[in-house]
């Protein structure tokens, strides 16, 4: 399967300041996935930015940039499917290219390896029913709905969902999962353009684990995957 792999990665960020630029663990944030998504398997490896220091950042890094996304589609509202959808069409209108799929892979999800690319690429094979595949970590017990609390007008807390006192237990709870960013998207081209959506009906699990899992909002996060990014570099050293 062609599979096209696109890093988006606009220059506005509210939470930390230029971060796809910001220097993580000794290198820019965006060069962390733009190695992964170079080793594996993808067919190609594009950049979508409005930003020209990023995409001369980028293109030194070895990823192509064959356009400049248009600032309308770089706002902090920006819906992640225009960005995938312009992508793909642009890339159909100039170069005649049409992968059979795309993977989104957000460089606010730096502890991504390669591995976990071709992982979720050679998943996505073996279940050609799929519409898409989306990275996934599974939620603590107790943060999933059998465990939340919210406040009634009079200030007490109630149950958002009811449950058994006698099996407020970790074992007895239902497991759920959340995407993890995500730090993978990986949808049909049919289904991205025919259906407008990242997902379809028929979306794939790609579980990583919480350490993997870290996606950067804001300084805590970036720090948070500072120090696991050194911890797994001394590891392996």
């Amino acid at each position: 399967m062609k599979v096209l792999g696109i890093i988006p990665a606009r220059g506005g960020s509210k939470g930390v300041p230029r971060k796809n630029v910001k220097i993580l663990a000794g290198k820019p944030l965006l060069q962390w996935t733009a190695e992964a998504a170079l080793k594996s398997n993808l067919d190609r490896v594009i950049l979508s930015s409005e930003d020209p220091e990023i995409i001369a950042f980028a293109r030194r890094a070895g990823v192509e940039t064959p356009f400049a996304r248009p600032k309308e589609l770089a706002k902090d509202d920006t819906p992640a499917i225009d960005v995938v959808t312009h992508a793909v069409k642009e890339l159909k209108r100039s170069e005649e290219y049409h992968p059979e799929a795309v993977m989104l892979l957000q460089p606010t999800s730096p502890l991504r390896k390669t591995k976990h690319i071709n992982e979720a690429l050679h998943l996505f094979s073996r279940h050609p029913e799929a519409t898409s595949l989306v990275s996934v970590v599974k939620i603590p017990h107790s943060m999933v709905p059998e465990s939340l609390m919210r406040l009634d007008k009079n200030g007490y807390l109630n149950h958002v969902q009811s449950w058994d006192e006698r099996r407020n237990l970790r074992q007895e709870k239902p497991v759920y999962f959340a995407r993890n960013g995500a730090a993978i998207y990986l949808v049909k081209i049919s289904c991205l353009l025919e259906e407008n959506s990242l997902y379809g009906a028929r979306i794939l699990p790609y579980e990583m684990s919480r350490e993997e899992s870290v996606d950067i909002d804001d300084l805590f996060d970036f720090e948070m995957c500072e120090y696991l990014l050194e911890k797994r570099e001394k590891d392996q050293s």
